[in-house]
This record gives structure tokens, C-alpha cells and sequence, in this order.
């Protein structure tokens, strides 16, 4: 493959580490109504983090080719991520609506992971 497989590979899975950190606690903060959460840095760290592992992500999908299933799956689960997270983050109505937001997008970001670890668009039930 490319000389840059790995280390894109590699800047991707941290990315994708730090973002869901950042998602958790920006999840926790908006159930707890917490002022933490109007920090600036807490405003602006995911987006650029968010933008290096979706960069990440293209590239390493034009490196791997088209015919591959299994990553189509993870583009429409990573836009309905994106749609249940802005509920869990800003949009929810109420800290109930949120937490339930943010365990239902973080449960699709389990699913995702399965994905790409397991190639399949099954993800974690491919396994049984």
C-alpha cells in the first residue's frame, strides 16, 4: 500500500480517541449544565480534532478504494453521530433529553468502531 497508510491510519485512530473523549465530557458537562462547557477551548478543540480525523478518514477511503461496503456504513452512521450529538450537546430541550442523546450517540460511535475494526458492516455482530 501507500508509505503514508500507517501514519495517516495512526492520526486517524487519535483523532478518533480524543474526539470521543471530548465528546463525553462535553456531554456531561451539557447534562450537568455546566459553565465549563461556554470555555472557549472547549468550543473550538473538537472541531479542529473532528477535522483532522474526518480529513483522515477520506484519505485513508481513497486509499483503500471504492468497493468497499463497509464504509458507506460508516458515513451514514457518522452523519446520524453528528445529528444525535448536536442534540446531546446543545440541542436537547432538557439535561433527561441530552443524556439520553448522548447515550444513543455514543452507542453509535461504539457501532462505528466495530465497523472498522471488523471491515463488515455488521460491525460488532459479524463477531457472533
Amino acid at each position: 500500500m501507500y508509505d503514508y497508510y500507517f501514519p495517516i491510519k495512526h492520526l486517524h485512530v487519535t483523532a478518533v480517541t480524543l474526539s470521543i473523549i471530548l465528546f463525553v465530557v462535553r456531554a456531561y458537562w451539557s447534562v450537568t449544565e455546566s459553565a465549563l462547557l461556554q470555555l472557549r477551548w472547549v468550543r473550538i478543540l473538537p472541531h479542529i480534532v473532528d477535522s483532522v480525523l474526518l480529513v483522515c478518514g477520506v484519505i485513508l477511503a481513497a486509499m483503500i478504494g471504492p468497493n468497499q461496503p463497509w464504509i458507506l456504513t460508516k458515513i451514514v452512521l457518522l452523519i446520524a453521530y453528528i445529528g444525535v450529538g448536536t442534540i446531546a450537546i446543545k440541542r436537547g430541550k432538557t439535561p433527561h433529553k441530552r443524556g439520553q442523546a448522548a447515550l444513543i450517540a455514543i452507542a453509535i460511535f461504539a457501532y462505528i468502531v466495530g465497523v472498522a475494526l471488523t471491515k463488515d458492516s455488521a460491525s460488532w455482530f459479524s463477531m457472533l
